[in-house]
């Protein structure tokens, strides 16, 4: 296990420098409202004009009454229109197709970052709880606004789900729903998960997920008829 953490944070980096080298460009159009961008890890956001190009380290905001449509350009001329409305907080370094290979690197580090594994002797430490841009997920006075951030962040990963970045969707929704578990106990939330990682052709990941949610949520009944379909046929399909 420890090898194979040790390889991971070694050749990570240089995997994700490569991939947001493919990251296509990205333009804000008909910004209405509230929305605003957070570039790099700075804590400050900025109100987005139309016209702004949005960087690969960049976060992007839309408030209650805001929405954009931000316009994806790559090197072949190749472009694709994302519809971003209200409450929502997407990271510009997910809007990208991920190769086979990247989607299992990040997958095997939010696994990681999903442990309680420790290392001894001070060589690692994975904590339980995640603190990001300044707010410890855990808990805190600060509950009900970091709750909110999470909201807004699954509905970036809905954005991605409905604009066909399965890949980048599943990565985003399990780092959400590990920082905020209160988030996980909404079967929404939770199937889109599961979704995700079926259309990222992750067929295993996904029927894991699907059982969990069988196990561990009241459902209705058309809820779980759909997960028990889904559960049957990812059955069925790692038989052949």
């Amino acid at each position: 296990m420890k090898s194979i953490i040790v390889a991971v944070l070694l050749v990570f980096p240089a995997m994700l420098h490569a991939g947001e080298n493919s990251i296509p460009k990205i333009v804000v159009k008909n910004a209405r409202g509230d929305v605003q961008v957070r570039r790099g890890v700075t804590e400050s956001w900025m109100k987005v004009v139309n016209g702004d190009v949005l960087r690969p380290d960049d976060t992007f905001r839309t408030g209650v009454q805001g929405s954009a449509l931000l316009v994806t350009s790559t090197g072949a001329g190749v472009k694709k229109t994302l519809t971003i409305p209200g409450e929502v907080i997407v990271d510009v370094s997910d809007v990208r197709d991920l190769s086979q290979e990247e989607l299992m690197l990040k997958l095997t580090m939010e696994k990681v970052r999903s442990s309680s594994y420790e290392w001894k002797n001070n060589e690692m430490n994975i904590p339980n709880t995640t603190v990001v841009h300044g707010t410890n997920q855990g808990g805190g006075t600060s509950s009900a606004v970091s709750n909110e951030v999470g909201k807004f962040q699954m509905n970036g990963t809905r954005v991605l789900f409905s604009h066909g970045f399965y890949s980048t969707c599943a990565l985003r929704a399990m780092d959400v729903l590990r920082r905020y578990p209160e988030l996980a106990m909404d079967y929404e939330n939770r199937v889109l998960l599961a979704d995700a990682l079926d259309k990222a052709n992750l067929h295993g990941e996904a029927l894991n997920e699907y059982v969990a949610l069988l196990q561990s949520l009241h459902l209705t009944t058309p809820q779980s008829s759909y997960v028990q379909e889904r559960v049957d046929a990812l059955r069925k399909l790692s038989e052949h």
